[in-house]
């Protein structure tokens, strides 16, 4: 991939991400805010953007998402592998990476 492409994909990740976030926050504010891992007052600043606000913001180059699993614990759950020597279904799993994922924002004060 050039740079151009990187670039690119950047603005319509952005952009992508955006709308997404705007949908979820005026659908269901509480859960937007569980599920995007943002504070109430991101979330209500990206409410409020207006189509050429959000495009302007998704022209950046640098991505506005980020993962929340960033550690070797998380991605094990997500990818459904063994965690430590015992197995665990893939239900439970994913339900154990969002509360890891969760109480992190909880305790960043988001």
């Amino acid at each position: 991939m050039t740079s151009d492409q990187i670039l690119s994909e950047i603005k319509e990740a952005n952009l992508t991400y955006l709308m997404l976030a705007q949908s979820l926050i005026r659908e269901d504010r509480a859960q937007a805010l569980y599920r995007l891992g943002i504070s109430g007052e991101s979330a209500d600043l990206i409410a409020a953007l207006s189509p050429a606000q959000l495009m302007k913001i998704a022209s950046g180059n640098m991505l506005l998402c980020t993962f929340r699993a960033d550690d070797d614990m998380v991605w094990s759950l997500l990818t459904n592998h063994n965690v430590g020597h015992r197995t665990i279904n893939e239900a439970t799993a994913r339900l154990h990476a969002n509360i890891v994922m969760s109480s992190r924002i909880a305790e960043q004060g988001l």
